[in-house]
């Protein structure tokens, strides 16, 4: 059995270990199995929703823990228990769907379990047939309104936006909001906010304390704006040659191979192992 390098690599899931085609590929799977039988250990940390992101790592075999909401939620695979969140408070979150809402933009809400939409349009249905879950329509009452009725936890509030738009939006919405929260980008089509207390890189730090591993000791790799705080937190950081470039500016190394081209399996072959010669 092969000798562990790394002994814990978390990675991003859409463009990272995900492949456009909406696939992990089977050379990827083995190399995760293979590391963890020899002793490492591997988790997922995803902007997606917690109960998207169980439904696509229990595609993949895989136990453990999972980040969700941008790191925001760590839940466990196996018992579906939340072991940590961090939400931003109602007004502040009231205060950012006002802004969404002057804009007229197509703003999503999300509790630990599910997401609120404020539009139903063909952005939704694809973003539902991505995530895998369905999106509750808020009707007659706006989103700001409903967070401030019902006292509601928000774990992040998303905009969906054409590609075009994106840049625009995300300067607007961190213009305004970007001293107070965190607000990223995740792909082409999607703008986030969160609690400026909690990102991937917390959720890295909550994950290597929970398997007892240094953070020096860890690998993180992404692809986009909102890998940004894992892979400078990580001991090893690691941008996929389909990276975002401002990601790409703080990575320790911008891999050869992109998600398509079976990135993450490369990355444990050469990072979670040590090699012949080492």
């Amino acid at each position: 059995m092969r000798k562990i390098k790394f002994p814990l690599i978390v990675s991003d899931y859409d463009g990272t270990l995900l492949r456009s085609d909406s696939t992990v590929s089977e050379e990827t799977k083995e190399k995760i199995h293979e590391y963890i039988q020899a002793g490492g250990r591997f988790a997922v940390c995803s902007g997606r929703l917690l109960k998207s992101v169980y439904n696509e790592v229990e595609k993949l075999n895989l136990t453990g823990i999972v980040g969700a909401f941008q790191g925001a939620v760590i839940g466990d695979i196996s018992s579906k228990q939340v072991l940590f969140e961090g939400h931003i408070p109602p007004q502040g979150a009231a205060r950012i769907c006002r802004k969404c809402e002057e804009l007229g933009l197509h703003t999503h809400i999300y509790d630990v379990e599910n997401f609120y939409t404020n539009m139903s349009d063909e952005k939704l249905r694809d973003y539902e047939k991505l995530c895998g879950v369905k999106g509750i329509l808020i009707d007659g009452e706006l989103l700001s309104e409903r967070i401030l009725r019902t006292d509601m936890k928000v774990q992040k509030i998303l905009v969906l936006v054409d590609e075009w738009e994106k840049e625009t939006v995300y300067q607007t919405l961190n213009q305004a909001f970007g001293e107070e929260f965190y607000v990223t980008y995740s792909a082409a089509f999607l703008v986030e906010i969160t609690n400026k207390n909690f990102s991937k890189a917390s959720a890295l730090e909550y994950i290597a304390k929970y398997y007892n591993v240094p953070l020096e000791q860890t690998v993180a790799v992404g692809d986009n704006y909102n890998d940004t705080p894992m892979i400078a937190r990580a001991g090893l950081g690691i941008a996929v040659g389909n990276a975002d470039e401002r990601l790409k500016e703080v990575a320790d190394v911008i891999f050869d191979y992109t998600n398509d081209e079976n990135a993450i399996g490369k990355i444990i072959d050469k990072y979670g192992f040590y090699g012949v010669n080492e």
